[in-house]
């Protein structure tokens, strides 16, 4: 009850520099388009924004991953807390899986266990931030780095990928961008969002640049494997010997499971360098202070990884490629937009949105927005993966929807074409 008269000085405020995280937020520009569909139109909502695929039936994970977590859970044995790294069996699991692509083994010491790919990048980050230091992101890129750069007052600076060129690094001006406060580069490989996959030989001379600049590679992989074009994935980590690099991952998309979130982070340093330098102590330390993945998540992974069949990882890279030129091909038919390279991994593809087409939309929010209210069709601006005036669009669901999305795409840009 107000006390009339009486006037409270309060003590609390807002947080600024949460405030200022949050609006870096893919899922915040998604809630944003899906506040503006039209709820008379009865047609289903076609989602082309974000990176779940478990939404669409056809894509869902493999029966080993499913009876793994009701073992784990029927056992009893992994009801209790884990250790702040995650528990043994698990680490020795991902060790095992991760260790066949390079050429170094690892060790269960060299991985820790993460809440998801997402709390694997804020560990990092939170280990890497000092006053003056600095990061290298990529541009487009995904945003949840800039917004834990925000967090823990981390400066960011942006290099460009390169649509001409396969959206690869542009060292060249990597280098430029970087000096002694500098303390890492991040790599995504497979790509989010341009669907790209890195060469042996590109990802080589980003190690060696690392390495003479004194900045180590947090190498988000979390799309490993997940590629069905001309491009093999190439794993980070088999640079560890020329430059330290800290690997990212989870089974949340190569198993199509993002709500279990179950993720890693894993150290490729043979020569000891971040040990040298306390960063694997720093790393420790963070996780005594955070929270750890569910316990018979932890249990079930030696199960899921040891038992999957290599058919199940074929057949959602078959699907992939399948909806990819779906996507690709029905792109070339909508004059508004322009794909500049066909997607060979990931669930995504960047396009070039052609405002000077179209006659009353101001930007690429606007265009999402007004595509949300007239199609009931959701794709992710560019502005929100930080390429304004671009569109990421998810290819990672049912073909017939993906179909129906684009001709969607298609009567949007009819209606709204300037006329000749």
């Amino acid at each position: 009850m107000e006390v009339k008269g009486e006037t409270t000085r309060w003590n609390f405020k807002e947080n600024e520099n949460l405030l200022a995280a949050s609006g870096v937020s893919i899922r915040g520009v998604l809630n944003k388009l899906m506040q503006s569909l039209d709820p008379s139109d009865t047609r289903p909502v076609i989602p082309l924004g974000h990176g779940d695929p478990s939404a669409f039936p056809c894509f869902r994970t493999t029966p080993v991953a499913e009876d793994a977590i009701s073992d784990s859970v029927r056992s009893a044995k992994f009801n209790g807390y884990s250790s702040t790294v995650g528990i043994l069996p698990a680490r020795k699991a991902v060790a095992e899986y991760l260790s066949q692509d390079l050429p170094n083994k690892l060790s269960p010491d060299d991985v820790y266990l993460t809440i998801g790919c997402t709390q694997a990048i804020e560990v990092i980050l939170n280990v890497l931030a000092r006053p003056n230091a600095n990061i290298l992101l990529p541009r487009p890129g995904f945003p949840y780095y800039e917004a834990r750069a925000v967090f823990c007052n981390l400066e960011m600076r942006h290099f460009d990928l390169l649509p001409e060129s396969e959206w690869e690094v542009d060292l060249n001006a990597v280098e430029s961008l970087a000096d002694e406060n500098t303390v890492a580069i991040v790599i995504i490989n497979p790509g989010n969002p341009c669907g790209n996959v890195y060469t042996y030989h590109h990802l080589k001379g980003v190690a060696e640049m690392a390495r003479k600049l004194g900045i180590l590679v947090i190498a988000d992989e979390v799309y490993d494997h997940l590629t069905f074009g001309s491009k093999p994935f190439v794993p980070m980590g088999i640079f560890g010997s020329i430059a330290p690099v800290v690997t990212l991952g989870s089974i949340s998309k190569r198993w199509i499971v993002p709500g279990w979130r179950l993720g890693w982070l894993v150290t490729n340093d043979p020569n000891g360098i971040l040990k040298k330098h306390g960063v694997i102590d720093s790393i420790t330390g963070f996780l005594n202070i955070s929270s750890d993945p569910a316990t018979f998540i932890q249990g079930a992974i030696p199960q899921i990884i040891q038992n999957t069949k290599d058919d199940f990882f074929s057949k959602i890279a078959n699907m992939l490629r399948e909806t990819a030129d779906i996507c690709y091909n029905r792109i070339k038919d909508i004059p508004c937009i322009t794909c500049p390279s066909k997607p060979q991994g990931s669930m995504f593809v960047m396009v070039k949105l052609h405002l000077n087409l179209l006659a009353d939309i101001e930007d690429d929010l606007d265009f999402c927005l007004k595509l949300a209210k007239e199609e009931s069709l959701i794709i992710l601006p560019g502005i929100a993966v930080g390429l304004k005036n671009w569109l990421r669009i998810t290819f990672a669901c049912e073909p017939s929807s993906l179909e129906d999305g684009l001709k969607r795409l298609n009567a949007f840009y009819q209606r709204h074409a300037k006329k000749q």
